[in-house]
């Protein structure tokens, strides 16, 4: 599995554009998925050309939820390729899609890649399954990270947690997961790397991360 954010409010890449939003692809159990789109078409597009990731090669895209800063570049991502798109049922139907599938309850989205279903009303996170272990992306984490593991969790241990924590500070909830990549909201990133050191992944722009 292969996890490449390509907007983040930072630059792991400085020739990449940083920018307040989060969107990365996962290339995973044969499928390109963009999750979210940051929150300028035009930085996402941009930084996607420098990474050299087609926006024809992507198979389709997850929104986390409604917010600017995630779904603001999917109009002009949608413009070049039309592809299937999983919303929340709360997010507004975006227009230019080929198909749109509102997310409501759980939701099995391939063999080994589900939605935890639309949490508080307002945001899904993304699963993916490899063995027993899951890879767990989370957009902003508004319902709580303690709310969204608890779903993740039913379909196994979560393994590594990516993606915007927010708030977040009960951290506790990590000691039993191997790896953690918190980007874009979260406000406790410096006291995540220094309570897990081993488990801190670095995010920004342009930051690969590669599971096994």
């Amino acid at each position: 599995m292969k996890i490449t954010i390509i907007y983040d409010n930072v630059a792991w890449d400085n020739d990449l554009i940083a920018d307040w939003g989060f969107s990365c692809l996962i290339e995973a159990d044969g499928k390109n998925i963009l999750f979210d789109t940051g929150a300028k078409g035009h930085i996402l597009l941009d930084n996607m050309k420098k990474l050299g990731i087609d926006p024809m090669a992507v198979d389709e895209v997850f929104i986390s939820h409604a917010h600017w800063d995630h779904i603001g570049g999917l109009s002009d991502f949608l413009a070049i390729n039309p592809v299937r798109v999983y919303i929340p049922s709360s997010c507004p139907e975006p227009e230019g899609a080929n198909e749109v599938i509102k997310v409501d309850a759980p939701l099995i989205i391939h063999k080994n890649i589900f939605s935890t279903g639309e949490i508080s009303n307002i945001e899904q996170s993304l699963i993916i399954k490899q063995d027993s272990r899951l890879v767990l992306i989370v957009g902003c984490s508004h319902p709580g990270v303690r709310n969204i593991l608890k779903e993740a969790s039913r379909n196994g241990k979560v393994n590594a947690l990516i993606g915007g924590l927010h708030g977040f500070n009960e951290f506790g909830l990590i000691e039993g997961i191997q790896s953690v990549c918190p980007t874009h909201c979260t406000q406790f990133i410096q006291q995540i790397k220094d309570l897990y050191p081993d488990k801190y992944i670095e995010g920004g722009a342009g930051k690969v991360i590669e599971l096994l």
